[in-house]
């Protein structure tokens, strides 16, 4: 069965490809927009499942997938910067720390939802200001949850990880699959 991802990511893609598993995309433009109250993980969680509404009303037929992945470091939310300053802030606030990464995930189908979440901590090393201010001018943070691609240039920083690797790239293959099975897919 053909699966409908509501998400534009190329990492995403890649990931679902890698892993055999056949889709068509048709990205969900939504708003994110935590809530006051929301944790880390119910806001990923409330955001792929609302990506995957979106989706599932224009194309009801098989299952749609819909992801949302955050960075989180003292309980603060890291999404995609705003703009090079915005990269910048977030890479010294992750620079020599660690810090999660939770990637939500929402299966819908004619008669159900489920959606799930994964989280890896990630061990960043620490970076110089100059390699701050180099990195960001690659512009390959400017698109990537909390500035950086532990698949890109930004793995040179990566003292290791706790979890799914996948994850971090921005999709839990393993979740995807074991969901996928158990709702007949």
């Amino acid at each position: 069965m053909q699966i409908v991802l509501a998400s534009a990511s190329p990492r995403r893609q890649e990931l679902l490809k890698n892993a055999g598993i056949d889709f068509v995309v048709h990205p969900a433009n939504i708003e994110e927009v935590r809530r006051a109250e929301e944790t880390p993980q119910q806001f990923a969680e409330r955001m792929a499942r609302e990506k995957a509404l979106v989706v599932h009303r224009l194309r009801a037929d098989g299952f749609v997938l819909a992801a949302d992945t955050v960075v989180v470091v003292d309980g603060q939310v890291l999404g995609k910067p705003n703009d090079g300053e915005d990269a910048i802030r977030m890479l010294r606030l992750l620079s020599g720390r660690k810090h999660d990464v939770i990637t939500a995930v929402c299966l819908r189908g004619e008669n159900f939802e489920d959606i799930r979440s994964e989280t890896t901590v990630v061990d960043f090393s620490t970076m110089t200001e100059s390699e701050i201010r180099e990195y960001v001018a690659t512009g390959e943070p400017l698109d990537k949850a909390g500035a950086y691609a532990i698949q890109g240039t930004a793995s040179r920083w990566i003292a290791g990880i706790e979890g799914d690797y996948n994850n971090v790239v921005g999709l839990p293959v393993d979740l995807v699959k074991r969901m996928l099975r158990e709702h007949g897919g």
